[in-house]
């Protein structure tokens, strides 16, 4: 793509009121727009940004046995008053009335809903397991949204649900999520400082886990064995849990970190709500039993900028980048176009700075975009017979054949 034709550009500051790095540097760089608290637009860049994360979970998802669906944003009450519509432990629902006078919601999660849904696919051992997955915008409404995409009043969230027979075929699933998701944070850059967190399981399992960034901007605290690779959230960090796990307080450390996804085990609550059960080989009704396993993209993107973001800019992964290449033309040369055809033939994503602009502003750019590779065709490197190739996470530049440098890309 060429610059020129971007429609967004970069800013030298970032809103006032607008504290998180994270969206700082986001909104500088144009890749969001801020609406109001919490609510975020994803502009071009941006957007190229979450379809690639989205892709990583999709594929790591399918991979595990998920199917990817779309369920509705609004929530029919009917449903969501056998479990849940007007309970005190729920106080992030946004509801609106509709011109009868009725009232719908906007869905914070969804396991009501698929329950219902299942209930007509399901009847026989035969039907189970399955997993169904979608990623889709969810509302909350939250009373602090002060951490930039990191936490939000309307936001894409991954939310999987597990069918199964038994509780065995429950945990089974369970454990394959579980390096599902390192393999998730591990493509997106983040896997070595991203923690499986033992926490609360609630009424249905001891423990469930979160999957927790170390973070200076996140909200959580939790704390960490090196030498097991074990972390325990605050929330249920006791002498119990510390025995229980095996672990010394005295080798825990501990950080802030901020929750990119989590898995937990639902058990039937859902299924003795709203009556979902299936037929046993022996001929017998039993309650089918339910996880559920989100993760968040927005937050995943947030908590990147956070950890890999510098004093000049955005630091992309090259598996999430938005481009590959970041092509800055300073002769509108020839060599220029010849180079950036080329990648595009071989399926590498480029923008090209053809903008006329000073060389200065086209690096500042550069640095604040935070694309991987900058290749820059200057008088100087078409006098050495070839380009300035510079890494982003990289202080040297080395001159080089566009050869040697396709070869780089391989």
């Amino acid at each position: 793509m060429k610059q020129s034709q971007l429609f967004t550009k970069t800013q030298k500051f970032a809103p006032k009121d607008e504290q998180a790095k994270n969206a700082q540097l986001l909104i500088r760089a144009g890749y969001v727009h801020k609406e109001m608290a919490g609510v975020y637009s994803f502009l071009p860049l941006g957007w190229r940004v979450m379809g690639k994360i989205m892709n990583i979970i999709r594929e790591e998802m399918n991979a595990i046995g998920g199917q990817e669906m779309q369920m509705s944003a609004l929530q029919d009450p009917t449903v969501w008053k056998q479990t849940r519509w007007d309970s005190a432990d729920v106080d992030v629902w946004f509801k609106t009335a509709l011109q009868s006078g009725s009232e719908v919601g906007l869905g914070f999660t969804h396991e009501e809903p698929l329950t219902r849904i299942a209930k007509n696919y399901v009847s026989s051992y035969r039907d189970l397991p399955f997993y169904p997955y979608q990623l889709q915008n969810k509302f909350r409404n939250e009373v602090r949204a002060k951490s930039g995409i990191m936490r939000g009043r309307e936001f894409i969230m991954k939310d999987l649900y597990s069918f199964s027979q038994s509780q065995e075929q429950h945990d089974a699933f369970y454990e394959l999520s579980q390096k599902a998701y390192k393999a998730v944070f591990d493509r997106l850059g983040i896997g070595e400082q991203t923690f499986m967190t033992f926490a609360s399981g609630g009424s249905f399992a001891k423990y469930s886990h979160e999957f927790q960034t170390i973070c200076d901007a996140g909200e959580d605290v939790i704390y960490i064995d090196d030498e097991q690779g074990i972390a325990i959230n605050q929330e249920v960090y006791n002498d119990e849990v510390l025995a229980d796990l095996g672990c010394d307080r005295t080798k825990m450390r501990e950080v802030k970190a901020a929750e990119v996804g989590n898995i937990f085990s639902l058990g039937t609550k859902f299924s003795d709500a709203l009556d979902l059960t299936f037929t046993n080989e022996s001929g017998v009704q039993e309650k089918v039993i339910m996880g559920s396993y989100g993760i968040g993209p927005g937050r995943a993107m947030g908590v990147i900028t956070e950890l890999l973001g510098d004093e000049k800019g955005l630091v992309w992964p090259e598996e999430v980048a938005p481009f590959r290449v970041h092509l800055i033309d300073l002769q509108q040369s020839e060599k220029a176009q010849e180079i950036y055809t080329a990648l595009i033939e071989k399926g590498i994503d480029v923008l090209w700075d053809d903008r006329d602009a000073r060389p200065g502003e086209k690096f500042a750019d550069s640095d604040l975009i935070g694309i991987p590779w900058r290749v820059v065709v200057s008088q100087k490197s078409l006098d050495a017979g070839g380009v300035e190739v510079k890494r982003r996470t990289e202080d040297d530049v080395e001159v080089m054949s566009k050869e040697e440098f396709f070869a780089q890309l391989t």
